[in-house]
């Protein structure tokens, strides 16, 4: 296992939040020698990758999320702890039988319309997310405006995981205004209007999406916590500027041009870290996989995926893509989880067996077809294992060809089974595995099988945290031989800041700007 050089293991690599230097800079005297910091009304954060869409019920993407998360809030949140905490419900009740949760919403909360929201919004966004997101635990629930501000989520069947399955950390669960969510088009919503910190101005497309502090923001009264408690938009304006090109978002950064960077490469994180000037961040979001695409072609053969599997070589793919920003082992859920984590089917992991992979491509009767892996430059860990796939299947006799687009046209193409056999992806690091998006029926991989169902149905009706875990363990190990997809490694994208953005915290959903500002 390699130990990330930039300190990511820390004793609870769960708690993903990292708070910065907290230096003061700037600071000027007057006439009684008090110190005053001056502020900067504006913070610009270099992202990597265009969004498709700000639209958060729409899309796993994270490039989507890291926007929509200061717009858009949730019912309920996660806090650093991973623990459901309030966040547009002030509390909620669940019945002794399970089946019914009642929200008590928080009143006087506005949209960035100025429109109060009341139940109403919250059951019409519901719904419309969870026709999107297709949450298993949610099957057959309805949501419902008891008066104004109660909402009851009543469920089919008891289960450990309604709350947790509020809370994603892809495709998240935003609350719209009842309005905006009816006048919604199969690409998504027409307006970006929320109840979060900042409000949506302007989205220049390749250049930049412009937030700006929302004046009448009602700010929970507790503690900042992970995506929880208090939430101050500390700078009048916010700007995600696209930057696709990793050189430019360096200069960016060293210029003053940007005043935080995201996903840079590893010899520039190095130069970082010599600077001065700059602070370096690398928590850990999740792991990098292979995802197989089971809908068509190729890949819906189980002995064609356990080739793939046996030929990969784990270690140099994370190591050319991820260099030392990497942990290896075969758990889908990370050491720090006591309940989840887990060894089953470890046996499989990180084979590095040509002659298996070669015995079971003749069984899987393979016949020289093309597989195609889709990726695209703008996420380097993506394009680089990919191209480092490609070296070892052709290994094993495998013709294989990496396609590659501009992140909103691999999204696209991605969506059509026809265009693709595999795609590297990046998963967050969930609050419980059945949140997983291999095991989700509206994630693109495809179909599961009627054990992994079976399994993941015990799994959401177990009684106790015990239960669960015993399911899960089996349906890890399951999933191992059954390859909805193949973890590769736990991973992390370094971002950088100059030393004056002070309170910048990270969570696994990505970097989290309020409660923000640069000293000048």
């Amino acid at each position: 296992m390699r130990i990330n050089k930039f300190g990511i293991m820390i004793a609870f690599l769960i708690i993903l939040l990292f708070g910065c230097s907290g230096k003061e800079v700037g600071s000027t005297s007057d006439e009684n020698n008090a110190s005053k910091e001056i502020y900067g009304e504006e913070l610009h954060y270099a992202i990597n990758a265009q969004p498709p869409t700000i639209d958060p019920h729409i899309t796993t993407s994270s490039a989507t999320r890291d926007v929509a998360i200061h717009i858009f809030e949730t019912l309920v949140t996660l806090n650093s702890k991973y623990e459901v905490v309030p966040m547009l419900a002030k509390s909620w009740e669940e019945s002794d039988d399970g089946l019914t949760y009642t929200f008590h919403l928080r009143q006087g909360v506005k949209f960035h319309n100025g429109k109060e929201m009341t139940a109403e919004d919250v059951v019409a966004s519901m719904n419309r997310w969870q026709e999107n997101a297709k949450v298993e635990v949610l099957k057959g629930a309805t949501f419902e405006a008891i008066d104004k501000y109660i909402v009851t989520l009543t469920v089919k069947e008891p289960s450990l995981f309604v709350l947790p399955s509020l809370t994603p950390t892809l495709q998240i669960s935003g609350i719209m205004p009842k309005e905006v969510v009816e006048s919604a088009t199969d690409i998504g919503v027409e307006e970006y209007i929320g109840t979060g910190p900042f409000k949506f101005v302007d989205w220049k497309q390749d250049q930049n999406i412009q937030l700006a502090k929302f004046e009448d923001y009602q700010m929970v009264d507790t503690s900042a916590d992970g995506l929880g408690g208090k939430k101050e938009a500390l700078v009048e304006n916010l700007y995600f500027q696209i930057v696709l090109d990793p050189s430019t978002r360096l200069a960016g950064l060293q210029s003053g041009q940007y005043h935080i960077g995201y996903a840079y490469e590893p010899d520039v994180v190095s130069l970082l870290e010599r600077d001065k000037n700059f602070n370096v961040y690398a928590p850990v979001f999740g792991y990098t996989n292979l995802v197989f695409n089971k809908n068509a072609g190729l890949m819906t053969n189980q002995k064609m995926r356990q080739a793939i599997n046996a030929a990969l070589d784990m270690e140099a793919i994370a190591e050319t893509s991820l260099v030392d920003n990497y942990r290896l082992y075969s758990s889908i859920m990370v050491k720090e989880q006591d309940n989840w984590y887990s060894e089953a089917g470890s046996e499989h992991y990180n084979q590095n067996d040509p002659e298996k992979a070669k015995s079971l491509l003749e069984e899987a009767g393979y016949n020289g077809e093309t597989v195609r892996i889709l990726t695209t430059r703008e996420y380097s860990y993506m394009y680089n294992s990919s191209v480092v796939i490609k070296e070892q299947l052709e290994k094993v006799g495998i013709k294989t060809e990496v396609e590659v687009y501009d992140w909103p046209t691999t999204l696209s193409r991605r969506s059509d089974p026809n265009n693709w056999e595999l795609f590297v992806s990046g998963f967050p690091t969930s609050a419980t595995p059945i949140e997983q998006l291999q095991y989700s029926p509206g994630y693109i991989d495809g179909p599961e099988d009627e054990k992994t169902e079976e399994l993941l149905q015990k799994i959401r009706t177990a009684k106790t945290q015990e239960e669960a875990s015993k399911y899960w363990d089996e349906l890890q190990g399951y999933s191992w031989e059954y390859l909805p997809l193949i973890k590769i490694a736990d991973y992390t994208l370094p971002s950088a800041a100059t030393v004056k953005v002070e309170g910048l915290t990270f969570f696994s959903t990505g970097p989290v700007l309020w409660n923000t500002r640069v000293a000048e």
